[in-house]
């Protein structure tokens, strides 16, 4: 049973991947070697046409081996580079080191354009003997999907000149928006009146505030700071999504929907069911965030005040007791995940530092060459902080679980990686609830648990609807800044029904989530895995030790199977009816009726 090191520590260690950070000679040649490679594999696929017989397609085996290798390090190498210019923003070698890995990855992209080609010329009858070999077998999934994506697409010859021109154009805006942000700082005055600078990522602990008059004049010098820089995010973001227009009408796809939810690996009848469930059940929600207004002595709650704790206590959480209380609730769900979550601790696989020069919000990267994970955040003592670190470590632990895979299986989506990150997250949440000390620390935490629920239900729906709308408004034409606004607060008085008395209306601006060009449409994902999560924890809860042995097994399966057969074959269930979301949903709505009667 691994046990934490005292004391745990707050910032990561890189050297191991590594050494010398963003001026390691060991990177260099890493990147170097796996350019070569690169190059190698592209002119022996040039010299290979689609197999015509069983041998043929037995020859390429070596090839698959190498694309293999070759895409788990072209994932090391990004992963790398997003932890050092992450933990320092103005680390400028580090920013340059990732236009290389973008150029690489495009290089590969353009290896894959071909390999794709010549699985999509090979006939039917071949495929399915090709498919029955024991060494195709286990990636015949990954295979299948990747061919199927070929005959959607363009020419080879147009798809690799599109990812050419991706690099200095889409991916190019996507990296331009990092440095708006790193430029970006917001005042505040701390409790003797000295007027400061905080970083976004700090910016953002403070809206979490006890105190509503640090949040409301936080939340005021934000939307100012971000208005400041509004029209470079404009013009970034009216790019970002040009491109991709422009792209898939070229391709001949017409619903902007159709690329995420195939990378997603699920169907539209899928997350409309969802979306669907979700809007059956706002009501409760809303009338949660009227009980907390009146609980505030409000009308009605402002966007400030969503994530604010209820009461007034300012206690905080130090890292080591975040650190100890989430692996002794892990492990009363399964030993498993507590010992690599202890490893991860204890080999310092986490930056949580809170300092000035980090990039906002939290992540965990993977490094499948290493077999290691990465995680960072900025720790501020909150109960928030302490979810976010279970939530990261679940996403760790699916990576861990994977390993073993071959490289084309470990490719899960992002809806089932926000799974096993949820549910993580939801045992530390459940635990802090069941074991408060008092009424009131229970009502606080409960008010935690909810605001996650509220956060996946109505912040990312709102999210969902604007980014929808921008997309087919900018088909029509770039939008201004001003337009962007109001779409934004129009969706977010939509998706939380009217219940606040201010929104957000540069949260299209602040959120990195709008700007990242690996994955379009980074929002409903989050609301799948927050739900599909919420019904394996209920069938934990049912089934009790057996279930994590289950749980393992279903996330295993995530990279090599849809949505909708993962759901059949692990939990006997239908994603496409109502039944298995109105389940999940009915957990959350419990903890909303809970509060209720604790405050009535």
């Amino acid at each position: 049973m691994a046990q934490l090191t005292d004391p745990v520590q707050l910032t990561w260690e890189l050297d191991s991947i590594f050494t010398g950070g963003s001026a390691s000679a060991e990177f260099e040649e890493f990147l170097q070697k796996l350019q070569a490679d690169i190059a190698a594999m592209h002119q022996d696929l040039q010299n290979h046409d689609a197999p015509q017989s069983l041998e043929e397609a037995a020859s390429l085996d070596p090839l698959i081996d190498g694309l293999q290798s070759a895409a788990a390090k072209i994932v090391e190498a990004d992963s790398f580079v997003a932890c050092l210019t992450a933990e320092n923003q103005h680390d400028k070698k580090a920013v340059q080191l990732s236009g290389k890995v973008t150029s690489l990855r495009a290089a590969f992209e353009n290896v894959m354009t071909l390999f794709q080609n010549l699985l999509r010329n090979t006939g039917d009858e071949l495929w399915e003997m090709w498919m029955s070999r024991e060494e195709a077998a286990p990636i015949s999934f990954v295979l299948s999907e990747k061919r199927d994506a070929a005959r959607e697409k363009l020419a080879p010859e147009l798809e690799s000149l599109a990812s050419d021109l991706a690099i200095d154009g889409y991916h190019g805006w996507g990296q331009h928006y990092d440095t708006i942000v790193a430029k970006v700082a917001v005042p505040f005055k701390d409790n003797d009146g000295k007027l400061t600078s905080l970083s976004v990522g700090q910016a953002a602990n403070k809206l979490e505030d006890s105190s509503r008059a640090v949040r409301e004049e936080t939340f005021r010098n934000w939307e100012h700071a971000w208005n400041g820089v509004a029209d470079y995010c404009a013009d970034t973001l009216n790019r970002l999504a040009g491109f991709r227009i422009k792209l898939y009408e070229k391709r001949g796809w017409n619903d902007i929907l159709k690329e995420p939810l195939e990378i997603n690996r699920m169907s539209r009848a899928t997350l409309d069911m969802m979306w669907q469930v979700i809007e059956e059940n706002k009501p409760v929600f809303v009338a949660y965030l009227n009980r907390k207004a009146k609980l505030m002595g409000l009308e009605q709650l402002s966007w400030s005040d969503l994530e604010a704790p209820i009461g007034e206590s300012s206690e905080r959480i130090s890292y080591e007791a975040a650190a100890n209380e989430i692996v002794k609730q892990f492990r009363n769900f399964s030993p498993k995940l507590a010992d690599f979550s202890a490893e991860a601790f204890n080999k310092r696989w986490i930056e949580a530092e809170d300092r000035p020069g980090k990039r906002p919000g939290g992540f965990c990267t993977s490094l499948p060459v290493s077999r290691q994970t990465r995680i960072f955040m900025t720790f501020g003592g909150t109960v928030s902080n302490v979810s976010t670190l279970a939530h990261e470590l679940g996403h760790a632990y699916h990576q861990y679980l994977m390993d073993e895979l071959p490289q084309f299986n470990q490719d899960y989506a992002m809806n089932v990686a926000e799974t096993a990150s949820t549910f993580a997250e939801m045992i530390v949440a459940d635990a802090l609830v069941k074991n408060a000390a008092d009424e009131k620390q229970k009502l606080s935490l409960l008010a935690d648990k909810i605001g996650s629920s509220i956060s996946f239900f109505m912040n990312i729906h709102a999210r969902f609807l604007f980014e929808t709308r921008f997309y087919e408004r900018r088909k029509q034409g770039a939008l201004s800044a001003d337009e962007l606004s109001a779409l934004m607060e129009e969706a977010q008085r939509e998706a939380y029904h009217g219940a606040l008395a201010s929104y957000h209306p540069h949260f299209w601006a602040s959120k990195l989530h709008f700007y990242i060009t690996d994955v379009p449409f980074y929002n409903f994902p989050y609301t799948f895995g927050y739900m599909f999560s919420t019904g394996l924890y209920a069938r934990a809860q049912r089934e009790g030790e057996s279930f994590a042995a289950k749980y393992d097994a279903l996330l295993q399966d995530t990279g090599r199977m849809t949505v909708e057969e993962l759901a059949s074959k692990h939990l006997g269930v239908d994603l496409t009816k109502p039944d298995f979301w109105r389940e999940a949903m009915s957990v959350a709505v419990a903890d909303v009726e809970a509060f209720l009667e604790l405050t009535k």
